[in-house]
């Protein structure tokens, strides 16, 4: 397939009736926005392994095991 440059695919393009214009520019428009909408998922996307060591200072010099039993005392009330 041959490819053309912008100035070629213009001249090309004002060739065509007004209808084909219109149609061609629908086109295009729901091109770009199916373009933007993705990339703006793709670039919103985060992963949950970011998170990973997040507040990690809050549980230093803390024990694991003596923290979950005063959880699971406080259950009983």
């Amino acid at each position: 397939m041959q490819t053309m440059n912008y100035g070629e695919l213009l001249v090309r393009i004002q060739r065509l009736d007004p209808a084909e214009q219109l149609r061609l520019l629908e086109d295009l428009a729901a091109l770009v926005r199916c373009q933007v909408a993705f990339q703006s998922q793709s670039q919103s996307r985060r992963s949950i392994l970011e998170l990973q060591g997040l507040g990690k200072e809050i549980w230093q010099g803390v024990d694991a095991q003596k923290y979950i039993d005063r959880e699971r005392a406080s259950w009983d009330g």
